[in-house]
């Protein structure tokens, strides 16, 4: 084979192990979604892409706070927000959030709560089961989350929103 076809080998090959490094990296380690909807603002909007870490919940488990997609229906995945871990009693009073008769602190709510006339949250108390999250919405009046359709199964997670990359004014780690 002359100098010239083992170039062309060469480059062929390169060409195919990053084809082949960037699918196993998409299907098992990270994933392109785009936000649909006004649920989650203030923190994430419209047409938000962003970016998520599919491996993060098979070496740990959910965080309250944490940000997750995961398969609401055979054909739409959601973004919400971990409020309840298996076993919590989660109560919402006075437009106040407790976990197990503690009162918690959601600073990502504040801009909604200042420009808000009433609740943003009706009051409720439920029981998380074991191996299901609760989740909810950041746009507590605009959103369908678990007070709508139940707790969320573990195993329908994909994984943790970890960073806003477009548009670019949107830029930043999520939290």
């Amino acid at each position: 084979m002359s100098g010239k076809y083992k170039n062309y080998w060469g480059i062929l090959i390169s060409v195919l192990v990053a084809v082949m490094l960037a699918f196993l990296m998409r299907y098992f380690l990270f994933a392109h979604i785009v936000v649909e909807g006004h649920s989650m603002v203030p923190t994430l909007h419209n047409r938000d892409h962003m970016i998520i870490n599919k491996l993060s919940y098979k070496l740990s488990k959910p965080k309250r706070f944490d940000i997750i997609v995961f398969h609401a229906t055979k054909r739409s995945d959601y973004i919400k927000r971990v409020i309840g871990l298996p076993g919590d009693v989660i109560q919402y009073k006075n437009d106040h959030l407790f976990v197990n008769g503690k009162k918690m602190n959601e600073p990502y709510l504040r801009s909604l709560k200042r420009q808000s006339i009433g609740p943003l949250t009706y009051d409720f108390k439920e029981k998380v089961p074991k191996g299901t999250i609760f989740v909810l919405g950041d746009n507590r009046r605009n959103s369908r989350d678990s007070r709508i359709f139940g707790p969320v199964p573990i195993n329908k997670i994909v994984g943790k929103a970890e960073v806003t990359f477009w548009p670019l004014s949107h830029f930043r780690a999520v939290k």
